[in-house]
């Protein structure tokens, strides 16, 4: 069903409840949107590494007073795919008013710095970020001039006309086939498939920028989406020589394992399975490890499960110094 009047009906909905308020203390009300699929993974470790990469990200909600939503449904049987996450995305602005950005994340994304906020002053004019670059989407319009595996939207008028702009190219099928044609013809470096939600994006932002463009932050500055690749095998250089947070040492904040596939079956991995297990597994780790630190512990290395105490026993608990500063904050609670 159409809408076209999402704001002036939000807007009367949060007079009407101003205990659910979308801005409390200043800060945007955020809720990250992650899931997977209804039935059990082909691959039966992909269910275990589903079951830590959930845990991560309920990890940094925790942390950062972020509500959290996951799906197992599919909402929509012509929407799969790259497509599933759309009709979700709008059924979740449409249902929670209060939630002023909401955050979709893919599940084989991890949070590597459970320290770093959302520098979400910098978006206050824009009502979509994704990681990306102007040169590479606008100039050389690359197939992956931005990634969808991790981006925000505002819950908004604009966003609800973007999500049924997209819409039409993700139906399974003859339309979804179709479309990939048009997105590969246009698009540089895209090889011939079906059409995909990234590539819609990138597409209407080339095609349609006058409308979208100006509304549209594209990030470079920080890894809200950072490619697993370049990233996994400096883990142990960052810890001695990088801080979390913010500047140019930063840790990553988010490690994405595109292309790894972990619920499917060993032969549709792009990497090889073994490859992508073991850097899952330090991935989660290297994050672990600065939660288990508050209580004292660390992974014995970021490719075991094992873990070893870093401190010893005291009677005055209350005089540890947290260098990460996440313990205090995990106790916070916004009322």
């Amino acid at each position: 069903m159409k809408i076209s009047n999402w704001d002036e009906q939000r807007t009367a909905w949060l007079a009407r409840n101003p205990k659910f308020p979308n801005y409390i203390k200043g800060k945007p009300r955020i809720m990250l949107v992650t899931g997977s699929q209804p039935t059990p993974c082909e691959n039966p470790v992909g269910d275990h590494y589903l079951v830590k990469s959930i845990k991560n990200k309920i990890d940094y909600c925790r942390l950062h007073n972020i509500e959290i939503f996951y799906n197992m449904a599919h909402l929509d049987s012509v929407m799969s795919g790259f497509w599933a996450k759309l009709p979700l995305l709008r059924k979740i602005m449409l249902s929670h008013p209060e939630v002023e950005w909401i955050w979709w994340m893919d599940s084989d994304a991890m949070f590597t710095d459970m320290v770093f906020e959302l520098p979400l002053e910098r978006y206050k004019d824009y009502n979509a970020v994704f990681h990306g670059w102007d040169e590479l989407v606008y100039n050389q319009k690359s197939w992956i001039g931005l990634n969808t595996g991790s981006f925000l939207i505002r819950n908004c008028q604009w966003t609800l006309d973007l999500l049924d702009t997209l819409a039409p190219m993700g139906p399974k099928g003859k339309v979804r086939d179709e479309a990939g044609k048009v997105l590969t013809r246009t698009l540089q470096g895209r090889p011939e498939f079906e059409a995909d939600d990234q590539s819609a994006m990138i597409y209407l932002l080339v095609t349609q920028r006058a409308r979208w463009g100006d509304k549209v932050y594209l990030e470079s500055q920080y890894y809200l989406h950072g490619y697993w690749v370049i990233l996994v095998d400096k883990y142990e250089e960052m810890i001695e020589k990088y801080h979390p947070g913010l500047g140019d040492d930063r840790w990553p904040f988010v490690t994405h394992f595109v292309g790894c596939k972990p619920c499917g079956k060993t032969k549709g991995n792009d990497y090889g399975a073994q490859r992508c297990i073991k850097q899952m597994e330090r991935a989660f780790n290297f994050a672990d490890d600065q939660i288990l630190q508050m209580y004292g512990f660390q992974h014995k290395r970021l490719g075991s499960w094992r873990v070893k105490r870093i401190r010893n026993e005291t009677d005055r608990p209350l005089d540890f110094q947290d260098d990460l500063k996440l313990l205090r904050r995990s106790s916070l609670r916004i009322v």
